[in-house]
């Protein structure tokens, strides 16, 4: 039996399994980018999917910068968009 978990994306409320990761429960949940480059303005998301790239940074918990390939999905997780940089 697959666990639930509740975390909101800029506020929306989504769910996920436990045991994925941030970047896996945005793309389920039809999230495809949750920032921008900063020179040009194109959207990033998942790209490697393993960690070596940084196209998937998002702010977790208040905490900017994070992996999203990397970070396993938590209860009451917070997530933020970093379109702004």
């Amino acid at each position: 039996m697959t666990t639930t978990v509740t975390l909101t994306f800029d506020g929306r409320p989504l769910t996920a399994s436990a045991g994925q990761s941030v970047g896996a429960a945005l793309t389920d949940a039809g999230v495809r980018s949750w920032r921008t480059t900063r020179r040009a303005g194109r959207p990033r998301g998942l790209f490697c999917g393993i960690g070596v790239c940084f196209d998937c940074l998002i702010t977790v918990d208040d905490q900017p910068d994070q992996r999203a390939c990397l970070v396993p999905v938590r209860d009451g997780m917070v997530l933020r968009s970093d379109s702004d940089e």
